[in-house]
């Protein structure tokens, strides 16, 4: 397969959230991929372990894993017990509709700023987040009167519970996960120039390794070399930016750029869609 299928876009989502219950024993090791949207993932039983940026999870029962749209990840799934977990795809835009003020999405927007992905919720908080998603779950199905209210409401209900458990869990580094700290700090570096000229040679200093040293820990780290994962951030920068309503030909110049055509080219490989013709916010 070549590298650039493998972080390739994945899903949809045309409503505000989708919810999955999945269960299976198949192992298997998912490719690199990202979203348009956030996603929520909630180990209920088995081994897995996810790579978000760099950085692995083993995820443990009841653990949640908060990964932001664009984040490039992916999963590798223990084919030795079943494999039970809930996913749920969310667009946030939508959901901050439901409490403007609320900030609903501040526990995916922390999980990006503190380069740290993973929930452990602590033994009192299980119950409630085991009740919220059954109440859910539940909700998907019921067809009833105000049953699009009574999910939104739903919703919105574990979204305050995750953001509690994220402020209670601040700081906490827990066991099982896996990150080589000179790349997570060039991936941070990266994520925060991407209007800049980020050559090889550079990141590789920063890092004090060779080029030849580098490159090999950032593909054995990230899955994807460092070119085509500048190249993958800065058309996911570009396309927010577009949504925005920031004119396409700024938008690449402010996400590195240089050349329109190449730029146009790229965009439409990897979104489908030309930059005049994606979805606006």
């Amino acid at each position: 397969m070549s590298e650039r299928f493998q972080y390739s876009r994945e899903g949809y989502l045309n409503e505000d959230f989708r919810f999955f219950h999945l269960s299976d024993t198949a192992g298997q090791e998912r490719d690199y991929h990202f979203h348009e949207f956030d996603k929520i993932v909630v180990l209920i039983s088995g081994k897995v372990d996810y790579t978000v940026e760099g950085t692995t999870y083993r995820l443990m029962p009841w653990d949640v894993l908060l990964v932001r749209h664009h984040m490039i990840h992916k999963a590798l799934i223990d084919q030795t017990e079943p494999y039970d977990r809930i996913i749920i795809y969310l667009d946030s835009a939508s959901v901050e509709r439901y409490a403007p003020s609320g900030g609903l999405a501040d526990c995916f927007a922390e999980t990006e700023k503190r380069s740290y992905c993973l929930l452990r919720p602590g033994a009192e908080e299980i119950p409630a987040l085991s009740e919220q998603l059954s109440r859910l779950e539940a909700s998907v199905t019921d067809s009833g009167f105000g049953a699009n209210i009574m999910r939104s409401t739903l919703l919105v209900q574990l979204l305050v519970l995750l953001n509690r458990i994220m402020q209670g869990d601040e700081g906490r580094v827990h066991e099982g996960s896996e990150c080589d700290e000179k790349i997570a700090a060039v991936l941070s570096y990266i994520n925060e120039n991407l209007a800049s000229d980020l050559g090889i040679d550079e990141l590789a200093a920063m890092s004090f390794l060779s080029r030849y040293h580098f490159m090999r820990l950032f593909k054995s780290q990230t899955g994807y070399t460092v070119h085509n994962y500048i190249r993958q951030k800065r058309l996911n920068q570009a396309a927010r930016l577009i949504r925005e309503g920031v004119p396409a030909v700024r938008a690449a110049a402010e996400c590195g750029f240089a050349d329109y055509s190449a730029f146009h080219r790229a965009f439409t490989n990897t979104f489908g869609v030309s930059p005049g013709k994606i979805k606006r916010m």
